[in-house]
């Protein structure tokens, strides 16, 4: 090769360098590459998050509200359950009440500070052995008076199931004293 050569070769070679830093026209599709999914992780995120939050609130609403509703009562029925464990699951709208457990409890406080159940009823799960002992928050211990607590575990499971691939189970308990009198019984009918 002559010298002649050897420099149009390197001259050759700085030119079709400094086009191909100049050329961009690839530059979009490369950067809508990286960018897209990263994007689409983001935003299906955001939707399963805030709807995950919004079922989880719904279940502390429905804990508080069945709780609430028992204690509002000196006595409650059969119907009465059916009737508070209906509008349980029609809080959880606009998701499916069907995956969802709720259970209610009397829970009486003796002399002594021990806690047992009166009565105890559930929907989709069991409700409580009565007689059994159960361990209330200390701050609620007052002797000799019952305690309404609730029970709810909700599986929510993912609209998209795009970044959150599996069901999670959603809980919350309350507890309330009975309003109308010292305790709340319960009767079939």
């Amino acid at each position: 090769m002559t010298k002649i050569a050897s420099i149009k070769f390197w001259m050759n070679l700085q030119g079709h360098i400094a086009r191909l830093k100049r050329d961009s026209s690839g530059m979009a599709a490369i950067e809508f590459v990286f960018i897209v999914p990263l994007m689409l992780v983001i935003f299906f995120g955001t939707i399963e998050l805030s709807n995950g939050v919004a079922a989880d609130r719904k279940v502390t609403i429905t804990a508080r509200t069945l709780s609430d509703l028992v204690s509002q009562n000196t006595n409650v029925t059969n119907l009465n359950i059916t009737n508070f464990f209906t509008m349980g699951s029609a809080i959880m709208t606009p998701y499916s009440g069907s995956p969802m457990t709720l259970r209610v409890s009397a829970v009486s406080i003796s002399s002594t500070g021990v806690a047992t159940i009166a009565w105890s009823d559930g929907q989709g799960i069991a409700g409580r052995t009565v007689g059994s002992t159960v361990t209330v928050p200390s701050g609620l211990i007052v002797n000799s008076t019952q305690l309404i607590w609730s029970e709810i575990a909700y599986t929510y499971t993912p609209a998209v199931g795009y970044v959150m691939k599996s069901a999670v189970t959603l809980t919350d308990q309350c507890y309330t004293r009975p309003r109308q009198s010292t305790s709340v019984t319960r009767s079939a009918s």
